[in-house]
């Protein structure tokens, strides 16, 4: 997929893994931080900006989804169901989308950065 998200899949969970702290998500998250000071975009704040743009735009996307955040990475995990990996492969495809398509993100902060339930 990309050097900053993967995903992998054993007998316990299908994982999203995001690396917040490569070279592109963080120069992105810096820039993130620039516009809005509460978008400080450590694993937890990504985490509480996933669940936001999910909860508008893909909301079953949500169903079933356990995350965990650490400073300098995300990670987000379903159970195994073959419904489960078509989310999971879905929600990675969102986070490359944003990441290659910052201006998205950088709209986001600007316009509903109040509206995210920041770290």
């Amino acid at each position: 997929m990309t050097d900053y998200v993967k995903t992998h899949k054993d007998d316990k969970w299908i994982a999203v893994w995001f690396y917040n702290e490569e070279e592109k998500p963080l120069a992105i998250g810096e820039k993130m931080y620039e516009i809005n000071e509460n978008a400080y975009m450590n694993g937890y704040n990504w985490d509480a900006l996933f669940n936001y743009y999910l909860s508008e735009h893909a909301p079953e996307l949500l169903e079933g989804l356990e995350s965990d955040p650490e400073a300098g990475s995300y990670a987000a995990y379903y159970p195994p169901s073959e419904e489960n990996e078509k989310k999971a492969e879905r929600f990675a495809r969102i986070i490359v989308s944003l990441i290659e398509n910052e201006e998205e993100l950088y709209r986001i902060i600007r316009e509903k950065g109040d509206e995210i339930e920041w770290d």
